[in-house]
């Protein structure tokens, strides 16, 4: 059962105190929930180290080299396979930072996904749920495990030292008309800057300009009225799959702009092998019955288990069924896509029933918990629940 202590208090004025009102959104404190976990430390320490364990074995997971029929089994868009392999490759092209989502079962904890390419709730780990603590009143001794923002800073310089022959210029761009997005992707940008980047500007994908010829060359943005800039570094916070069905244009160029070393760009194009849930099969088959997964395959299941969309987010159209039995389904946009089967997790609930999946960002190392709850399936509009360590 799940230990909850009260949290009275206003967060905004604690977020003003801290100087960071610019990097959280308003919606932020709409979901942020009143209470926060209590999170024994030998327990966060265990969820931490799950997260360093899954990601070597998902490296492990990958062969070597990459065949077709792999990246046609993850879902991988054909378009994006060269530049999935260069990436891969090249250690150059660095992967700064994912999210496990994990169900901390009676057997410990096990995966549920990994959010690996475009993972958000960045300013609510970072910043959110340690200003909650302020504005409680908590002493000053309670501490979270909570290093996101050293962890991203951490990245962040690694990627700028491993690409010492480029301009230290990092271009952040997100999805148009989301204020979410470019809160997460100022927090970034605020990182990069700490990171000794010294420019970090973000705006709308839609208005990057990209060029692969000519004394253009490369990619820009208008960083202040009638004056461009060229970046060599970019940060998306737009899925590559995305980008892979519905700019294929563009992704042809930023691939071209990859293999001519004008651009380096974050997340990678290999976090889409780690981001296609049917690397969840893939898993069970290299690792059977490894203590942190769940059984997954990428044919049916009997008994209860649920369905998911190979690059589905947010929970969307994730089907719970008992062997061919639906109980619960989230409508979504990606129903037409295949999907994996995964063996039905219990998650951990509290008084009133609500299940809690834990959140361990991965920077280089796991360096965060987050908590998110509802009663049925967790989606982006599920509460986030903060969280104390305690001894």
């Amino acid at each position: 059962m799940i230990r909850l202590l009260p949290l009275p208090g206003n967060v905004e004025p604690a977020i003003r105190q801290l100087g960071w009102e610019w990097a959280v959104e308003d919606a932020c404190a709409a979901y942020l929930a009143p209470e926060a976990v209590v999170v024994p430390e030998p327990e966060a320490n265990t969820l931490l180290q799950a997260a360093d364990t899954l990601y070597a074995m998902l490296v492990q997971a990958i062969p070597d080299p990459i065949p077709d029929d792999f990246l046609r089994q993850l879902g991988i868009p054909a378009n994006l396979w060269e530049a999935v392999r260069h990436s891969w490759n090249d250690e150059r092209h660095w992967h700064l930072y994912g999210r496990f989502d994990l169900a901390q079962t009676p057997d410990g904890p096990k995966l549920v996904e990994f959010n690996a390419d475009t993972a958000t709730s960045i300013p609510e780990t970072a910043v959110v749920q340690w200003a909650s603590l302020m504005a409680a009143g908590r002493p000053a001794e309670e501490r979270q495990a909570n290093g996101l923002f050293e962890g991203l800073e951490a990245q962040l310089g690694r990627w700028r030292e491993l690409n010492p022959d480029l301009a230290p210029h990092l271009l952040l761009v997100h999805l148009p008309d989301s204020a979410e997005d470019e809160t997460n992707c100022a927090v970034v940008a605020e990182a990069a800057r700490a990171a000794g980047f010294s420019t970090a500007h973000s705006c709308p994908v839609d208005a990057m300009h990209v060029a692969v010829a000519g004394e253009d060359r490369g990619v820009w943005a208008e960083v202040a009225p009638d004056q461009w800039q060229r970046f060599d570094f970019l940060f998306k916070l737009v899925p590559w799959e995305l980008l892979a069905d519905e700019e294929p244009a563009l992704t042809a160029d930023l691939t071209h702009l990859l293999l001519t070393r004008d651009l380096v760009i974050a997340n990678p194009a290999y976090t889409l092998l780690f981001q296609s849930k049917a690397l969840l099969a893939r898993l069970w088959d290299v690792f059977p019955h490894h203590p942190l997964l769940a059984e997954a395959s990428l044919h049916d299941l009997p008994g209860h288990h649920v369905r998911k969309p190979l690059f589905g987010r947010e929970g969307q159209n994730l089907t719970e069924l008992d062997g061919t039995l639906t109980r619960q389904e989230q409508p979504g946009d990606f129903a037409d896509q295949p999907q994996v089967r995964q063996r039905w997790l219990d998650f951990p609930t509290d008084e009133q029933g609500r299940r809690y999946q834990a959140g361990v960002f991965w920077a280089g190392e796991a360096c965060a918990l987050s908590f998110r709850r509802d009663v049925g399936i967790i989606t982006n509009l599920s509460e986030f629940v903060p969280h104390i360590l305690t001894e």
